[in-house]
């Protein structure tokens, strides 16, 4: 018995033509390999396709799947609903816009044997707390104390001509 997952992506803002650019690349690659190739897409609909990738991975997990023999078996995007708007254009004329939205499904499925890994995916790092980068820069202040003075009493000579009183 195959195992499969499936997720699916409602109502997502991209039209679908542009989205199926991407979901094509990722039909039959590893779940890894899948989310390597969205991480270094520019386009806009990698974003959502890599939470949802990541989203159905998450789920599988919570199934009891292994995650490592998971591949992309099935992605398909699909219309989503259209909104229809105007552009006033000259002589009092309206030119339809059709801003359009997709549906989009994946589809996982577990494979006999495991996808050798070829790379792993770092996260970035977090970024630090506000106070902790504070408390270094006062730290390096006082360290350098006699520096930041003699720093501040030679303003250069474009700040002492536009200090100067125009007459």
């Amino acid at each position: 018995m195959v195992k499969t997952q499936i997720a699916k992506l409602n109502n997502l803002n991209i039209t679908p033509r542009k989205v199926r650019l991407i979901a094509n690349t990722l039909r039959g690659l590893s779940t890894q390999e899948a989310e390597a190739q969205l991480l270094l897409r520019v386009q806009r609909s990698s974003k959502p396709l890599l939470k949802l990738l990541r989203s159905a991975i998450a789920n599988a997990k919570n199934q009891k799947l292994n995650h490592e023999k998971l591949f992309v078996s099935e992605i398909f995007v699909g219309p989503g609903p259209v909104l229809k708007r105007f552009l006033p254009r000259a002589m009092g004329r309206a030119t339809p816009l059709l801003k359009r939205t997709s549906h989009v499904t994946i589809v996982l499925k577990e494979s006999e044997k495991p996808s050798s890994l070829r790379f792993t995916i770092i996260p970035p790092a977090k970024k630090e707390k506000k106070e902790k980068t504070k408390k270094i820069k006062q730290k390096t202040a006082k360290e350098t104390g006699q520096e930041m003075f003699k720093k501040q009493e030679k303003p250069g000579f474009l700040k002492r001509l536009f200090r100067r009183k125009s007459i």
